[in-house]
């Protein structure tokens, strides 16, 4: 199956498990899938991660365990959304000083810069800006 955005697919496979009350989500692994992957697994958004050898030796998995908060019936996940922000038909680069703070910083952007894949705030800090990635709450 030919994606044209794995990006996207891997957010909206997350959404999607999420809603579904789902506590692991599988999807194919790339080096930027596993840099987001990391960036919320460090700010507490799933639980971890982990890249799975697939069928063939040169196909991989990545498996995320998703984080809920609250127990049986009042479980929620801990990521209320997810929003993918540069599209392949629309790039949103941004400079440090028009880096977007989500929710009042009570969520995060995912950015990548010069420097690697990090979060707005971390870019802000290091003083460079990027591509927007995503934005999670």
């Amino acid at each position: 199956m030919a994606v044209n955005d794995p990006i996207a697919d891997m957010l909206t496979r997350i959404r999607n498990a999420m809603m579904a009350g789902k506590d692991e989500v599988v999807m194919p692994s790339s080096k930027m899938k596993e840099a987001i992957a990391r960036i919320l697994k460090e700010e507490g958004y799933i639980k971890t991660y982990r890249v799975e050898q697939g069928r063939t030796p040169a196909h991989k998995n990545l498996k995320i365990v998703l984080k809920y908060v609250g127990t049986r019936r009042q479980r929620r996940p801990v990521i209320r959304g997810l929003e993918r922000v540069s599209k392949p038909g629309r790039r949103i680069y941004v400079g440090r000083k028009q880096l977007p703070w989500v929710k009042s910083g009570m969520g995060i952007a995912i950015v990548t810069t010069p420097k690697g894949v990090m979060t707005a705030q971390r870019a802000r800090k290091l003083g460079v800006g990027g591509e927007v990635i995503c934005k999670v709450w």
